[in-house]
């Protein structure tokens, strides 16, 4: 059974995000190594939007901590 890789926090994936952008600029990837990085920049850019959406929640929990609410996981439609 494969171990399933922990997803980076969010200062993590936007630092290998701009990483990623830097080198696909350079214009030197094959296609193929194209399409992997920009498969990994979008890998990225859901798991920064999932711990904004996170964030968010809890920011909100605590603004408002008479509401009986709890948070959910929140996903975000794929484009």
């Amino acid at each position: 059974m494969a171990a399933k890789k922990k997803q980076p926090d969010f200062e993590q994936a936007l630092s290998e995000l701009e990483q990623l952008v830097e080198h696909m600029e350079e214009g030197e990837l094959s296609l193929e190594e194209s399409i992997k990085t920009y498969e990994r920049g979008v890998a990225l850019g859901r798991s920064a939007l999932k711990s904004l959406d996170t964030a968010e929640q809890r920011i909100q929990i605590l603004n408002h901590p008479d509401s009986t609410s709890e948070p959910v996981d929140f996903e975000a439609p794929d484009s």
